[in-house]
């Protein structure tokens, strides 16, 4: 096929491998590693000496809908969801390598929008990031996977284990904005039998600015990335990503930790629930000693482990905790 033919395809079917991925590497910005895409594998330059891996999936179905997401914000989703693993370590992003399984029906401007949103979430949430490598399949269900890589750049690994009775527990970050962007999925663009229904850019548009702001976080998340960074330079003893809710996230922590956080609802806005139960913002839940300079907002204090690993205001959480994907999937949430 030639180029002409190639600018004229409609569908992925139509073009071989390597004219897909021809046009995926021109929307990206030029590599700077030693070796970088078009290769068998990518070589990268890593000071530090040491490497910091994470990799995440979203399926058609269960993680996202096409009638509510764009292509660009698929790929700034793809790639900020794994950023923000890889600084919730303490370590810089430097790489990403991103696997696309897709029908062969697959509109070729969807690769093309994809592209973009994944150069445009390396820009503007970690500058020197790229797209390094990846690989491309025929799937009937459109399946992404991103793998990040990062450089502690002389920093020790910052871990979920880390946090000490006395420790002050701040977040970074938003809380209960994908949440409620999610609720205005499942509230506004969906029909009478529950099936989604195209967000279009006028109906975007007519949403308050509360609605709007919630839908652009679910859609397309905006995690902290230097500032989690700055926590670990200012000696953060554990850290981990808020991807699945403060009260499930902070389980995790406080598990792993052997200790418990115990939470304070009036830290936590006007609609406490939605915070401690919704996930997907992507901000950092961050534990500091007493003698450090903290970042971020307190929300709780680590104590001696006790019966519940998470207690709010004194009491364990009855209400929703997070999202997992194995207990909530039929649900339809994500």
């Amino acid at each position: 096929m030639t180029d002409a033919e190639t600018t004229r395809a409609t569908t992925v079917g139509e073009l071989s491998e390597g004219q897909i991925l021809r046009g995926i590497l021109d929307r990206l910005p030029a590599s700077t590693a030693p070796v970088g895409p078009g290769d068998d594998a990518a070589v990268l330059a890593v000071p530090d000496g040491r490497v910091v891996a994470t990799t995440d999936t979203l399926v058609h179905g269960p993680d996202f809908r096409l009638a509510w997401s764009s292509p660009f914000d698929l790929g700034f989703k793809s790639a900020a969801v794994n950023l923000a693993d890889v600084a919730a370590m303490g370590a810089r992003p430097v790489a990403l390598l991103v696997a696309l399984a897709m029908p062969d029906d697959t509109p070729v401007a969807f690769v093309r929008g994809f592209a973009d949103g994944l150069a445009a979430a390396c820009a503007e949430l970690a500058p020197g990031c790229a797209v390094e490598g990846g690989d491309l399949t025929v799937s009937d269900t459109l399946t992404i996977a991103v793998t990040a890589l990062g450089s502690l750049d002389g920093r020790d690994p910052v871990r979920r284990s880390g946090a000490r009775a006395g420790d002050g527990v701040y977040v970074i970050g938003e809380l209960g904005e994908a949440a409620r962007g999610l609720e205005v999925l499942f509230g506004r663009f969906t029909d009478a039998e529950d099936v989604p229904v195209v967000v279009t850019p006028e109906a975007r548009a007519a949403l308050g600015a509360d609605d709007a702001r919630g839908l652009s976080r679910q859609l397309a998340p905006r995690p902290p990335i230097a500032d989690a960074l700055r926590a670990a330079d200012a000696g953060a003893t554990a850290m981990m990503d808020i991807s699945d809710g403060l009260v499930l996230d902070a389980t995790r922590l406080a598990d792993a930790s052997d200790v418990t956080i115990a939470l304070d609802s009036a830290t936590l806005g006007d609609d406490v629930e939605r915070a401690l139960g919704g996930g997907e913002d992507h901000g950092f839940l961050v534990t500091f000693s007493s003698d450090a300079e903290p970042l971020g907002r307190r929300v709780g204090t680590v104590v001696a482990r006790e019966a519940d690993a998470v207690t709010v205001d004194g009491q364990p959480w009855s209400g929703r905790s997070g999202w997992d994907p194995y207990r909530d999937w039929d649900a339809g949430r994500g």
